[in-house]
């Protein structure tokens, strides 16, 4: 009996999700991987005659390529017969690691309407400030925090049983998208590795996930199916197949795609480099030490102690008060609590500067010591660059890769949490 393919494998997935749940979304984001995962879903629809709608999910970020949005334009006018669209243009804040001075930036933000990269979609579907029927949503929140709240939202609006949130992403994009699919602690349906529960009615499922970039384009090509074409002008630019991303480019890890935006689509550009700080920074210095990507030396004379010190005064006040509030955390962290450490990078430690409790850790395999820190070492050599141990090092990498949420060091601080904290220092100033 001949094996299944990737694509055999995705439709006998979606069949299943049809079968168990009275309330299907889907996440669209306009890429190539929640491009396909809409139209696999849409031929399944079509091939069984199924009639009842799906929910489309499609959050605008504004600073998007133009080719993007007409691509996601098209799929929402073309299927209208078969999809509710949910196309989200509502403030939200998301991270700027291109710019010291505003860590942060907010889309659609309406203080900011003159600088828009474009105008506001104008669709009966298109959901603004003026229009949102969310009740959860509030100002300024963040990207993630909205899709986390929705898949509840929907599931009550539509007076659903359960309701499944299918999302294209594949595990070997990334190792954030493997980790998501791959988790083993993870509370699943029914059992299905390719599902993640959200809540008590909701569900993450991610039917292409073991699915290739090269298969993403064998499906587009021999289905014939309409796809965004700013993928052709990737190819034409030289970039490979793996490397192509359409998200917007300011996160902490995107930002290397930034000079993009001005060879592709110079029109997007010169609007662009007005609305969000740093962009034309991170177009000149993104893969380069200016923000951390190649190897980082000490400037002569100096400790890692005390160039870390050296580059937090160097900072805004604003940016410093996060970045310390983190780094002190991270600190505390590996001083009173400690962390699972393999015993192999246990001998490479100084055994002055640590601790090894000989706990077995809870979390993971529970097959390492918990390892505590007694003092901050200066750097670790070999271990700097492949792990979030503590050292001023590693603090000092995370400032000079403008990492506001300290992703480096394994700890995340939401975007929330950083528009919260502007807003108290400037509380307090005004109070000085």
């Amino acid at each position: 009996m001949q094996a299944e393919n990737v694509y055999q494998k995705a439709m006998g997935r979606i069949e299943y999700i049809f079968s168990r749940f009275d309330n299907i979304c889907v996440s669209f984001s306009g890429g190539k991987d929640s491009g396909v995962m809409l139209n696999l879903v849409l031929d399944y629809m079509r091939s069984h005659k199924i009639k009842r709608k799906i929910a489309v999910l499609h959050i605008d970020v504004e600073a998007s390529y133009r080719r993007t949005m007409d691509f996601v334009e098209k799929i929402y006018l073309d299927n209208l017969d078969l999809i509710d669209p949910y196309w989200i243009c509502l403030p939200m804040i998301t991270t700027n690691a291109v710019s010291m001075y505003e860590p942060y930036w907010i889309f659609w933000d309406r203080d900011k309407k003159e600088k828009w990269v474009r105008p506001m979609p104008d669709h009966p579907f298109i959901i603004h400030q003026g229009n949102c029927p969310f009740g959860f949503y509030h100002l300024n929140m963040t990207f993630e925090e909205f899709v986390s709240y929705f898949g509840d939202w929907l599931n009550g609006y539509r007076k659903a049983e359960k309701t499944a949130c299918l999302v294209g992403i594949r595990s070997n994009e990334s190792l954030n998208r493997y980790r998501a699919v791959s988790r083993k602690d993870k509370a699943m349906f029914e059992d299905k590795e390719y599902s993640t529960r959200i809540s008590e009615n909701t569900y993450n499922f991610y039917p292409v996930y073991d699915w290739k970039v090269d298969d993403i384009w064998i499906y587009n090509g021999k289905f014939d199916k309409p796809y965004n074409t700013i993928y052709d002008l990737f190819y034409k630019a030289g970039i490979s197949l793996s490397k192509m991303r359409i998200c917007e480019p300011y996160g902490d890890e995107q930002k290397a795609g930034l000079n993009l935006f001005k060879v592709l689509e110079p029109e997007t550009w010169i609007r662009l480099v007005d609305r969000v700080s740093g962009a034309n920074f991170g177009n000149i210095y993104c893969g380069t030490k200016a923000l951390g990507v190649r190897q980082i030396s000490l400037p002569e004379g100096h400790t890692w102690r005390k160039y870390c010190k050296f580059l937090l005064d160097s900072l805004p006040e604003e940016t410093r008060n996060i970045y310390t509030a983190k780094f002190l955390r991270f600190i505390r962290y590996w001083n009173k609590t400690g962390c699972p450490v393999a015993d192999g990078d246990i001998q490479r430690l100084n055994p002055d500067t640590i601790i090894n409790t000989y706990e077995f850790s809870r979390r993971g395999k529970s097959d390492k010591y918990v390892v505590k820190f007694r003092i901050i070492p200066d750097a670790l050599p070999g271990l700097d660059n492949k792990t979030d141990f503590l050292s001023w090092k590693r603090m000092c990498m995370a400032i000079l890769k403008n990492d506001i949420t300290c992703h480096t060091l394994s700890f995340s601080m939401t975007k929330r949490q950083i528009l919260h904290q502007q807003q108290l220092l400037e509380k307090y100033k005004n109070m000085l």
